[in-house]
């Protein structure tokens, strides 16, 4: 709890100064005010992060997280619990969605198991397993509050590592079957919302199960009455170990003025929790895509995210964090390289 609370009260507001500065280096480069759009808020949003009128986003990596669920006994999801197992090892060798794009664009991969339903040593993963899965969230909590400070604190632990390590910009990613239903869970709860306004297909569950999933998340939240002024109590009743390690890294990136991408659907879910515990972290974050999941633009209604993307993706695993890491770049090279007034003459 102490790494908890250390790294909530490290979080600070924007620099204005440095973002100012920022801005009027961009108003000053050959070409109309605002003309390149996100590209200008990003580049300020990143100035007042690092309070840096120049700052480097060169060394990128994608911390992903994965856990399995107790809910899916419930029947909420297509396929089976061992996908968890099988897919997440491809996260580091560049063979699935977000290691290929990962590799592509130029950053690292650390994939860290949290609660895989397995005993078996994964290749190429990091463990820190909390315990084989969470709870049936439909039959009482989903995890204890123990339990939830603590997949929030090693999100902290992983995220302050690769800061130190030099990492200045950081993605999340995660991998989780049926996580979009405690994601769905927690949407419903921050937003207050009745859970079929927030469900959908996830990865592929038909569509005449969606009312048996969004009523398995009523039950769930009706039994465990999660407060949803508490992001620690809401993650303990209706998360997932995989959500609260990204939620960690948010805040971790926060305290240590970080930029963090975030990615989709299970990732808003994190971002929601993080929000919840010190709102401040919303300034920290980049939204790299928008979600084709049901309940995203709830999500980013609360956050008052804009995305950068809309690429109709709903794959997670971090695959859309990467993707934004090279516009991010982009932005940053063009802020740097791009000539003032002052310094070309067209024509005054």
């Amino acid at each position: 709890m102490k790494t908890l609370e250390q790294t909530i009260n490290n979080i600070k507001p924007l620099s204005e100064l440095h973002m100012n500065a920022a801005k009027d280096r961009l108003d000053k480069l050959i070409k109309p005010v605002g003309s390149l759009g996100k590209l200008e808020d990003i580049c300020i949003q990143i100035a007042g992060i690092t309070e840096k009128k120049y700052f480097d986003t060169d060394k990128k990596i994608v911390i992903a997280f994965a856990g399995d669920h107790g809910v899916y006994e419930e029947g909420v999801a297509p396929d089976p619990q061992k996908i968890t197992r099988l897919q997440f090892p491809n996260f580091t060798k560049g063979v699935c969605g977000v290691g290929a794009i990962s590799k592509f664009v130029n950053s690292d991969v650390v994939a860290i198991d949290l609660g895989i339903n397995t005993d078996e040593k994964l290749d190429g993963v990091i463990d820190y397993k909390i315990r084989k899965g969470t709870s049936n969230m439909a039959k009482g909590p989903a995890m204890t509050r123990e339990e939830a400070i603590r997949c929030l604190e090693i999100g902290i632990k992983v995220a302050n590592e690769s800061i130190e390590k030099g990492y200045n910009l950081i993605g999340i990613g995660e991998m989780g079957i049926c996580n979009t239903t405690p994601s769905s869970a927690i949407v419903s709860v921050i937003a207050d919302c009745d859970p079929i306004d927030v469900t959908g297909i996830g990865a592929g569950l038909k569509k005449d199960r969606v009312a048996h999933k969004a009523n398995t998340i009523r039950k769930a939240i009706e039994l465990n009455k999660p407060d949803k002024l508490d992001g620690v109590d809401i993650l303990s009743k209706v998360g997932g170990f995989e959500i609260g390690g990204m939620a960690g890294v948010i805040l971790a990136c926060a305290a240590n003025r970080t930029p963090i991408v975030i990615d989709g659907f299970i990732s808003y879910a994190a971002a929601l929790i993080a929000y919840t515990i010190n709102p401040m972290v919303k300034e920290y974050m980049i939204a790299s895509h928008t979600s084709a999941e049901a309940g995203a633009a709830k999500a980013l209604e609360i956050l008052k995210l804009n995305p950068m993307l809309n690429m109709d993706m709903r794959l997670g695993e971090g695959s859309g964090s990467a993707l934004a890491f090279n516009i991010i770049e982009a932005a940053n090279y063009a802020y740097k390289n791009m000539a003032t007034t002052d310094e070309v003459d067209i024509g005054k």
